[in-house]
């Protein structure tokens, strides 16, 4: 479960009082759900550079967790809250025997998955097709809510193919308001459910804010947070301070240190580390994973665009993805390519200054 195994009592009650610090709701800067990235490793680097977001798992599926290996899936750090657990079904009891799940292993809180067009997620009758459904999806939600004292939210589309009416999206959203539900990921665009790959439904259907602004406006007790196309830090800054918040996904993959640029805004009292101090975390942390047979190659894909823009950041990365290298499954990789930059100090923040891996 989350933290680890034989931490001390004073650790735990450090970490418990950090978490119900951090774990009040505010969703004023989310991590998207993103498959095959957002794994606990990179939530633990997320965390590094954005003490105060909201984090989210990969989706989930029910099916995973039913007949699954349940800790592989679940287990995360305790460094990393708040987090979520995103889930992916379309069944109200497998979904709440989930989200129980998520409640036993300590998430803060259970997303339900709306918006993701692939063809493998349609084939499983969940993911965006649900939005032709909203009496199923009000049902899903209701029966995890009846399951788990935590919120459980929904990160939905605003519509489906090329029907672009505002009332499909008001009626779908007016149909989850009203099991209770107050927290609302918008992804502004629509699903294109036929024809266009994952990657093209992200890019190509044409981002809608003015309808996402018309939901603010029309449940004004809802927390609406905006998805889509923030390539930036003014551009997320911008947008937390429209809507309810912001969630961030490719932009936080690929330029990670724009989740410390907008943190830097939203929470001005908040200390962020140096690159040097993330390096000196993640050199431990990976260091703990690796001798728990986690491989090197994994823990340290988050990483290769932490110095993006600054000299020597070709190398940072090459050295960072040479097989050879990691196959060694030597966390002092990380200190070796981090002292090849150009002028990267050598010193590095002592134990406690950063959070700690349980």
């Amino acid at each position: 479960m989350a933290g680890g195994a034989g931490p001390t009592a004073v650790k735990w009650a450090i970490l418990y009082c950090l978490r119900a610090m951090l774990s009040s709701p505010d969703w004023r800067l989310c991590v998207a759900p993103m498959i095959d990235v957002t794994d606990r490793h990179c939530r633990y680097f997320h965390r590094l550079l954005a003490p105060r977001a909201r984090l989210y798992t990969e989706m989930i599926t029910t099916g995973a967790l039913l007949h699954g290996n349940v800790g592989r899936h679940l287990d995360f750090d305790a460094a990393e809250h708040p987090v979520a657990l995103q889930l992916g079904g379309s069944e109200p009891d497998a979904l709440a025997h989930a989200a129980r799940l998520g409640r036993q292993w300590g998430y803060d809180e259970i997303n339900l998955n709306c918006g993701c067009p692939s063809e493998r997620v349609q084939r499983g009758a969940f993911g965006a097709c649900l939005m032709a459904e909203p009496a199923l999806v009000a049902d899903c939600m209701k029966a995890m809510q009846d399951a788990v004292d935590l919120p459980v939210t929904i990160k939905h589309r605003l519509g489906l193919d090329y029907d672009e009416s505002y009332s499909f999206v008001r009626d779908f959203v007016g149909a989850i308001h009203a099991t209770g539900c107050r927290v609302f990921i918008v992804h502004a665009r629509n699903a294109v459910l036929k024809g266009l790959s994952p990657k093209d439904n992200r890019e190509i259907p044409p981002l809608r804010y003015d309808v996402a602004r018309q939901l603010k406006a029309d449940f004004p007790d809802s927390v609406i947070v905006l998805n889509g196309g923030l390539a930036d830090a003014a551009q997320a800054v911008g947008a937390a301070g429209e809507f309810d918040g912001v969630m961030l996904g490719r932009a936080a993959w690929h330029t990670p240190r724009v989740l410390s640029e907008v943190s830097m805004q939203l929470w001005p009292s908040v200390r962020l580390p140096t690159d040097a101090q993330v390096v000196d975390a993640m050199v431990r942390y990976a260091a703990g994973q690796v001798a728990q047979g986690v491989p090197l190659r994994v823990i340290v894909r988050p990483l290769l665009g932490l110095v993006n823009g600054q000299s020597g950041a070709r190398r940072w990365r090459r050295m960072l993805s040479d097989p050879a290298r990691l196959a060694a499954n030597d966390a002092g990789l990380i200190y070796e390519a981090w002292r090849s930059l150009q002028g990267a100090p050598r010193d590095h923040a002592p134990a406690e200054a950063l959070p700690a891996a349980g």
